[in-house]
């Protein structure tokens, strides 16, 4: 395994005792320590501190209490980890295996858990041009390259006996602005519009936005919005959906603060003038539908499966999958079976990834990962083409806003088939609501048994100070190198 583990590394947590034979990687989220090398994060945090001064005042979201490690195995090979040679490292580590292992002629497993996307984002090279290159855009070039090195590495040693499958795990984490990404037609757009409805001052900043739109399509959204306010705005057209003929076409106006001093200063309340009403429109509107939320964007991911001559090339499928399918397919594939007297989540995949089958799953459910309300509450329900919200709200957004949590004793429904946007509900009093009402209570009973009758965690999240990674504990920061 190479890569973020994030499942405990002490003990019997550690991925060598969790049935790796390998590890190479940092055990936890790599925005979970200082480094030498902070890249690109928002707020951007300190580096460690040198020698042997102290440690200084943690910043929001910084963590600042111990460097960085790197795991070979079970020792700590470099802490700090530097973060720009990073990529390479698990590239040339990634590359080895797979070469010794096909080597061997025995079967192998590589699991590969990439930094990527995640803040910080790695400044591997300076960018000359940071306009025309941003840091975003110059992270996913180099997680392709890391890609495409392991994948010319199967190739050439196990093309057609290697099975390649590629995904993400979350949407965009809107937070941290510009270095989120994008959640596409995915907006979460009913939260947006409720929002937008909630008073005078929110609905005034909306028609200030819209009576500008006309001007900001004679330039680039970058041009305009930078130069202007601060903002670094797209529009993006909503797909059609179910009330279209009603509502007309829809416009997200999706937009990251990049200068939030100049945008506030430029826009004070109550100023009788362009912009009068910006503060309050971002405020109201940037409650986050992305990472955290149930909505899709929080969750819905792509994934790329490659197997010459079993793997069907050019085609993309509909089913509804999950990374729960993952162990279960890939222990299929391997002709062995799952343990017994266990429940899994996950389906066995593999007719859909090998081009036999649409059929993927008819429920999945969709717990809060910290967005409003409880962490960890199970607030929507999927259901073949729709979605049933029980709980609503938004993440935190760029400018540090959250979306209120909303209770629905009767649930939101969407078909997600028509409206991947999540704009409109369907009406309550609809023949199609009434007839999905019943099912989507029942399988929420369903699952919350299901939970109930096995819920045991397999991860430890200690904080216990004596498992501390620290492979020098008399530096402030634990610092050694090895590679």
């Amino acid at each position: 395994m190479i890569g973020k583990w994030h499942l405990g590394h002490h003990g019997s947590y550690h991925p060598n005792f969790r049935g790796f034979d390998y590890y190479f990687g940092i055990p936890y989220s790599h925005d979970m320590g200082c480094t030498d090398t902070p890249g690109y994060n928002h707020p951007p945090c300190p580096a460690c501190p040198p020698g042997g001064g102290p440690l200084r005042k943690h910043k929001r979201d910084c963590y600042m209490d111990v460097a960085l490690p790197l795991y070979e195995n079970l020792c700590i090979v470099e802490q700090p980890v530097n973060l720009s040679s990073l990529a390479g490292k698990y590239a040339e580590k990634a590359v080895q295996f797979i070469q010794q292992a096909s080597a061997s002629r025995r079967p192998f497993l590589l699991y590969v858990a990439l930094a990527h996307m995640h803040v910080p984002i790695s400044a591997t090279q300076p960018l000359p041009n940071p306009r025309g290159q941003r840091p975003y855009q110059a992270g996913l070039r180099e997680m392709d390259n890391l890609v495409g090195q392991i994948k010319d590495k199967v190739d050439s040693t196990a093309k057609e006996h290697t099975f390649f499958w590629f995904t993400g795990d979350n949407g965009p984490w809107a937070q941290k602005c510009e270095l989120a990404g994008s959640v596409g037609p995915f907006t979460g757009l009913w939260q947006t519009r409720q929002e937008r409805a909630g008073s005078g001052e929110d609905v005034e900043g909306w028609r200030w936005m819209e009576s500008h739109l006309m001007l900001a399509r004679r330039h680039s959204w970058e041009e305009y919005n930078v130069a202007e306010s601060g903002l670094l705005c797209e529009l993006v057209m909503i797909p059609p959906f179910s009330a279209w003929d009603t509502v007309g076409p829809a416009y997200h106006l999706q937009c990251s603060i990049t200068k939030p001093r100049r945008l506030w200063s430029q826009n004070p309340p109550g100023q009788q003038s362009r912009g009068t009403r910006t503060k309050e429109m971002v405020t109201k509107i940037c409650g986050s539908s992305a990472k955290q939320t149930t909505w899709e964007g929080g969750h819905r991911v792509p994934a790329l499966a490659y197997w010459p001559g079993r793997v069907p090339a050019n085609v993309t499928s509909t089913a509804l999958l999950s990374v729960l399918d993952i162990f279960p397919t890939v222990v299929a594939l391997a002709g062995a079976s799952l343990p017994q007297g266990r429940h899994f989540d996950g389906l066995d995949a593999s007719n859909v990834l090998l081009g036999r089958s649409q059929m993927g799953h008819r429920v999945l459910f969709h717990p809060n990962s910290g967005a409003a309300g409880e962490y960890g509450a199970l607030q929507a329900v999927r259901l073949e083409q729709y979605k049933a919200f029980f709980i609503t709200g938004g993440a935190e957004a760029c400018d540090g806003n959250i979306g209120p949590e909303q209770r629905h004793d009767l649930p939101l429904i969407f078909n997600l088939e028509e409206d991947a946007a999540e704009g409109v509900p369907l009406q309550t009093a609809s023949a199609e609501y009434q007839a999905v009402l019943p099912q989507v209570r029942k399988v929420l009973t369903d699952i919350l048994q299901d939970v109930a009758n096995d819920n045991i965690s397999q991860v430890d999240y200690t904080q216990d100070p004596a498992v501390t990674p620290c492979c020098n504990p008399y530096h402030i920061a634990c610092r050694c190198q090895t590679v």
